[in-house]
């Protein structure tokens, strides 16, 4: 049983980590969003789906700190002004209302299904963003990715299904926590790169080992790209494919992280790894989400002479939506010099070195491919960008596999619940 579990363990971690790396750009149609059966089962009381404790990498994920009204993370949570939606707001201070654009989109997409299940009925919201302190240590409705929802005719024994209809709306953990209410919980904007992905715009450029530069939406399987390897020494290395790829006039919300000396600047989304230096004298370089890059710590620039890569200290953080559509490229070393800055392949998972251990298999089948057929037919003929219809278009088809393997997983119960908290 042990030995289940840990092969459980491990197959969550693989399908979570090639979906969250491969839907780098999000939303779309993917993470999170089910087919709906032919018949929907209304969950038992205390039932919680999927069926794993909610801050872990299968549901809503780890709690990444409270947010208050004068903090900078207010500005990740947006009002919901749905007509369609009752909010209780009690404090009368309009904080049921307020969360993140994820539980924003996925409590909208609730809000239809519940009068369609139940015309003349409205989808009600008890609990929603939490600033006074009245939920339990790290809850997720200090982040704003919790909610408590009933229906606006207050009849519980409409509670089962309507936990059925949010696990159908896409929220990532639903639990029929008590007789008076449902709650429900999505993951951290960056962990799924739900709002704004992990990508590069198509408009951001690489150096080719042949010499000059080229878009990142250009690229194609068999260019040599400049990259570095985890002690940030230079070197090319091969582009094998993009995780991602959605096409203009695609717009997209991508951080905007700027130096002076060098000057250099590059656009990617929130949950894209930017690797960083660490403030102790370490050489190695430390990989961390777009969006938690603050002025002042030091990022690796290409230097004069494009030789060496040099620490240079961040200007300014901004956003910015651009239409030049979003990227994702993976390199057989995993990293990549974007517009002269290094850069992680991967997205969502902040551990460099993991997934790129997880992508080894398609590594070795793409090096053998290319051995096989080295007139270059492997890469469109094995390694399609095509989408099924349960995911966004432009997902490679290896994360769409381990997106299937996660959620078999996940649906199976073999990994049971370590512990809850609303």
């Amino acid at each position: 049983m042990l030995l289940m579990r840990r092969a459980g363990v491990l197959l969550i971690f693989w399908g979570a980590l090639f979906l969250s790396s491969g839907l780098a750009c999000g939303p779309g149609r993917g993470f999170g969003k089910r087919r709906h059966p032919k018949k929907l089962t209304p969950l038992a009381y205390k039932q919680f789906i999927p069926n794993v404790a909610e801050k872990t990498l299968g549901a809503s994920g780890r709690y990444e700190g409270k947010i208050s009204r004068n903090s900078e993370r207010f500005k990740e949570l947006t009002p919901n002004y749905n007509p369609d939606i009752i909010f209780k707001d009690e404090e009368n201070t309009g904080a049921d209302r307020l969360m993140t654009q994820r539980c924003k989109d996925k409590l909208n997409a609730l809000a239809i299904s519940v009068m369609n299940q139940w015309p003349g009925v409205k989808l009600r919201v008890t609990e929603g963003w939490d600033e006074d302190g009245h939920h339990s240590d790290e809850s997720l409705h200090y982040e704003g990715r919790a909610v408590d929802i009933t229906t606006s005719d207050r009849d519980r024994s409409k509670y089962g299904m309507l936990a059925r209809l949010a696990v159908e709306a896409g929220f990532d953990w639903v639990y029929y926590e008590s007789k008076a209410h449902i709650h429900c919980s999505v993951k951290a904007e960056n962990s799924v790169a739900a709002k704004s992905g992990g990508c590069f715009p198509g408009s951001a450029w690489v150096n080719l080992e042949q010499g000059g530069i080229k878009l990142v939406k250009d690229l194609n399987p068999g260019d040599r790209v400049l990259t570095a390897d985890v002690q940030g020494r230079l070197l090319y290395s091969e582009f094998l494919a993009f995780l991602d790829q959605e096409e203009p006039p695609i717009h997209k919300l991508f951080y905007v992280i700027e130096t002076r000396r060098p000057q250099t600047r590059l656009l990617l989304t929130a949950a894209h790894l930017l690797f960083v230096a660490p403030p102790q004298n370490h050489s190695t370089p430390q990989p961390i989400f777009a969006s938690r890059v603050q002025p002042g710590q030091r990022v690796y620039v290409l230097g004069q002479g494009g030789q060496t890569l040099l620490p240079a200290a961040v200007h300014s953080v901004s956003l910015q939506e651009e239409a030049s559509g979003a990227y994702a490229p993976l390199t057989a070393q995993g990293t990549i010099l974007i517009n002269q800055v290094l850069a992680s392949c991967y997205a969502v998972i902040e551990e460099h070195s993991w997934a790129h251990w997880a992508f080894a298999p398609f590594r070795v089948a793409h090096a053998l491919l290319a051995m096989l057929y080295p007139s270059g037919l492997s890469s469109p003929v094995f390694f399609p960008v095509t989408a099924p219809d349960d995911s966004p278009a432009g997902v490679h088809w290896y994360s769409r596999l381990l997106y299937h393997i996660g959620r078999w997983v996940l649906d199976s119960e073999m990994i049971h619940p370590l512990g809850m908290a609303s």
